[in-house]
């Protein structure tokens, strides 16, 4: 046997490490996506969300402000898929205080 055909036999005697099956890229984690605040994100924020184009973006600002991210929703923004869409990239952070109670007229 010549050098050449001993390192052939070699190496199919040589039992192979297994390889590692490829990760489907579905199952790769990526780092979590920046939430993005519907009471105080800009219009170009805002287009960043999935479903979010110009105006989309401009209702969710006219409607503010949004006490929870169903607001969306119950204040006819986004419709129902749209909202399931992008629900995990919304948060509402600045919630506009109650209003003042009127002062009592006094006597």
């Amino acid at each position: 046997m010549t050098v050449g055909a001993q390192a052939l036999a070699d190496d199919k005697a040589s039992p192979q490490p297994p390889t590692k099956p490829a990760t489907p890229a579905a199952a790769v984690q990526t780092p979590a996506s920046r939430l993005v605040d519907i009471n105080m994100a800009s219009r170009s924020d805002l287009k960043t969300l999935p479903g979010v184009g110009d105006a989309e973006a401009a209702r969710i600002i006219a409607n503010r402000p949004y006490m929870t991210k169903t607001g969306l929703v119950e204040k006819k923004v986004l419709d129902l898929g749209a909202y399931d869409a992008l629900q995990k990239h919304i948060v509402v952070v600045h919630k506009s205080p109650p209003p003042k109670p009127k002062p009592k007229p006094s006597t």
